[in-house]
């Protein structure tokens, strides 16, 4: 079972981006370049091509310079439609969909959530799709999108995640590294906030509880998908993606 593809999101961007530290001093992680653009506009970029039309983007950390590369772009004419939701302390990732859904801002139907630190490329098909056509809300809360750790571009520690042959996931096991690390991109429906708390909480909360009654899922990613925590990673995502897109101009651009 499927479900049509999501018609909201929410972007996570309100962090102050601490490991970033000095590129994050003075502004927002996502306003960070990757390959000559901000991860805002690649993450935005993917939802406009997946089709989605809405996106919920929280702000506090330098939310001045969030809401001006926002509105720079839908004076370009680029998609998708974005509301800026302040918060004047940070909710972490929990605390802020939760808010978001019990104020109307994410409907009633699944949405995706998305990291403000993650940035990939689509496969054959987009990864926003894939999520979709595989989303079943009979047997799942939540469906997150994974990255094979051995292929991950970034640090990722150990990994996050086991995964039985149907895709129902359980936490790696104390000091096991595990074959799947969550790559920051998931669809979830409202049923995943029932009973969630008021404040600041991270979604690790929601996510325990829905594998307690069996109903995390997770698919793996079909291309390349990097995790930006430090100041290095930038340059090694624009490598990557290089690699992946040219791979003869990005070899030529390392030998050079």
């Amino acid at each position: 079972m499927s479900i049509a593809m999501p018609r909201k999101a929410m972007l996570f961007a309100a962090g102050a981006g601490s490991r970033m530290r000095p590129l994050t001093e003075e502004t927002a992680k996502p306003l960070l370049t990757v390959d000559g653009r901000s991860i805002l506009d690649h993450v935005l970029d993917r939802l406009e091509t997946a089709g989605v039309p809405e996106v919920v983007v929280n702000v506090c950390w330098q939310a001045g310079k969030v809401r001006a590369a926002l509105r720079a772009r839908a004076e370009a004419g680029r998609g998708p439609h974005v509301t800026a939701r302040a918060e004047e302390t940070l909710l972490e990732s929990g605390g802020s969909a939760a808010a978001a859904l019990r104020d109307g801002a994410l409907g009633p139907e699944p949405f995706f959530l998305l990291n403000g630190d993650s940035l990939w490329l689509n496969g054959p098909v987009a990864a926003l799709r894939r999520l979709a056509a595989a989303f079943d809300p009979a047997r799942m809360d939540a469906l997150l999108l994974l990255a094979r750790t051995s292929l991950a571009v970034g640090a990722v520690g150990r990994g996050d995640f086991t995964s039985d042959p149907d895709g129902r996931l359980c936490r790696a096991e104390p000091g096991r590294v595990t074959p799947y690390v969550f790559a920051g991109v998931q669809l979830a429906a409202p049923a995943l906030f029932a009973d969630a708390p008021p404040g600041p909480f991270s979604l690790n909360l929601l996510w325990d509880r829905a594998i307690a009654r069996g109903r995390l899922y997770g698919i793996v990613h079909d291309s390349v998908w990097c995790h930006l925590s430090r100041p290095e990673d930038l340059p090694a995502a624009t490598r990557a993606l290089r690699l992946a897109r040219e791979p003869d101009a990005a070899e030529r651009d390392a030998a050079s």
